[in-house]
């Protein structure tokens, strides 16, 4: 299964391409949806219920998020539901919108799952926690669905299809609780392995990691993420971190012999949808096997399916594979949980006391997990990725044709993780919030892009509805500056 890192114009697949002239044939932009039609709740009076919980809300949840104001109740497929004020003004009623966001690259089977929900169900009956200080056989199972899938789709130096090794040098699996958490785990197991690498504490402890990079908030994953708007509040942070630029061979000379881990996303997903170069990769773990630095990849938004294959490096060649990927967004549909996978070179060194966690491996979130990659590995979601990625990157192609003075350029990506920037970084957020104002949840990214990141499950009519509406807003904006 071949999916494009990026599109650049002209450079799309024949059967895409197709699809942009019969788009381009229909004439302009579709103006269906320029009036608002989902009006935020902004001016629901505190003597109605939605303005007395929204007040509520606001008045008892700490603001480190800017949320506007809708409160979603529940959902299914790639439909939300929020609480609105009704024409009563006592009463409320609710209000659909199409979630092209997935809990941020998260519910990659949509919002809430029948199936899932019955595991959750199930499990919760028999065994939410015992502690890590014993096995519990959700755990080991998905420990070894991840090994198993990795080696039959190819990953971590393995090639698809690889059999289990005979000599019992196999990738182990650490399971935590979120993205931040794993990335976390990832840089202490690479300065474990600098420490044993050189035999004396403090003296391989170097971290590189590059601009545009986001991978969590916590202490030790803010420090490798050299965003100033989010390091400043809370230096200084940790210490001895290089930061380099993706791409760009010249930053390979910040991996030295000083380096412990290097840390990467192959696609940048926060940074504003930005592809590493498979020949960049390459050159980029040649460098780390040099001075014997662990390469991770933190492919907690590209990686699990949502690219097409199950890791971002799947497809590329093995020379181009990390010693750790790190997971966690789509891993179990929306409930906490995080994990690092971990070549055995960098396993070996880890012993007991090194690393834990309380709530990691618990039974019921590992229960789920093990049930959603069972499902994400299913051949007919990712020929559905692949189908849907093609025309989502066609009607973004038709879209860039149609608004050349608003759109900087194609759309870029690989799968369903998709960006399509604008060339004045202010009309992002605006964009966002006309969407949001006609029914359909989209992202931004970096600076100046649009993110769309749909369950793998989207359907056709699905990727319709968002991009006439991304249409329409466009036709707003564009009528708003004449």
């Amino acid at each position: 299964m071949l999916l494009r890192f990026t599109s650049p114009r002209g450079g799309i697949a024949p059967r895409a391409r197709v699809a942009v002239r019969l788009y381009s044939s229909g004439g302009g932009p579709c103006t269906r949806y320029t009036g608002v039609t989902h009006p935020d709740c902004v001016d629901a009076p505190r003597t109605s219920p939605v303005g007395a919980e929204l007040h509520r809300f606001q008045q008892t949840t700490l603001g480190t998020y800017a949320r506007p104001p809708v409160i979603f109740t529940h959902g299914k497929g790639l439909d939300l539901y929020a609480r609105i004020p009704s024409d009563d003004a006592h009463g409320t009623q609710s209000r659909r919108y199409l979630d092209f966001t997935a809990g941020i690259a998260v519910n990659s089977l949509g919002h809430g799952d029948d199936q899932i929900a019955q595991v959750l169900a199930e499990q919760a009956s028999r065994l939410v926690h015992s502690s890590n200080l014993y096995f519990n056989e959700a755990s080991g199972e998905l420990a070894d669905r991840l090994v198993a899938l990795t080696r039959e789709h190819g990953g971590l130096g393995f090639a698809p299809g690889s059999p289990r090794p005979a000599d019992g040098q196999d990738l182990k699996a650490f399971l935590a609780n979120s993205g931040t958490e794993a990335n976390e785990a990832a840089l202490k197991f690479a300065r474990k392995l600098g420490t044993v690498r050189s035999g004396e504490p403090g003296r391989k402890t170097a971290l590189v990691c590059f601009r545009n990079a986001f991978h969590g908030r916590t202490m030790g994953a803010l420090s490798v993420t050299p965003t100033p708007k989010y390091q400043a509040p809370f230096a200084p942070l940790v210490g001895d971190v290089r930061v380099g630029t993706l791409n760009d061979v010249d930053a390979l000379a910040a991996v030295d012999q000083d380096t412990a881990g290097v840390i990467v996303e192959p696609i940048q997903g926060e940074g504003g949808i930005h592809p590493a170069s498979v020949e960049w990769l390459a050159a980029l773990r040649r460098r780390c096997d040099e001075v014997g630095a662990a390469l991770v990849y933190d492919e907690i938004q590209c990686g699990l399916f949502r690219t097409g294959p199950m890791w971002c490096h799947s497809a590329m060649p093995r020379e181009a594979h990390p010693h750790m990927v790190t997971m966690a967004k789509p891993l179990a549909n929306g409930y906490p949980i995080g994990a690092v996978l971990l070549r055995p070179e960098v396993a070996d060194t880890i012993v007991a006391g090194d690393h834990g966690t309380t709530f990691g491996g618990g039974a019921l979130a590992c229960r789920i997990a093990h049930h959603v990659l069972g499902r994400l590995s299913d051949e007919a979601l990712r020929t559905n990725v692949q189908t849907m990625s093609s025309h989502l990157f066609a009607r973004l192609e038709r879209i860039s044709e149609l608004f050349p003075d608003l759109v900087g350029s194609g759309p870029r990506g690989r799968g369903l993780l998709v960006g399509l920037s604008l060339r004045d970084a202010a009309h992002v957020g605006r964009v966002v919030a006309l969407a949001r104002e006609r029914g359909v949840l989209i992202l931004s990214a970096g600076s100046d892009t649009l993110r769309f990141t749909p369950s793998l499950t989207v359907r056709r009519e699905q990727v319709d509805e968002a991009m006439d509406v991304l249409e329409s807003c466009l036709v707003v904006l564009r009528d708003a500056a004449k």
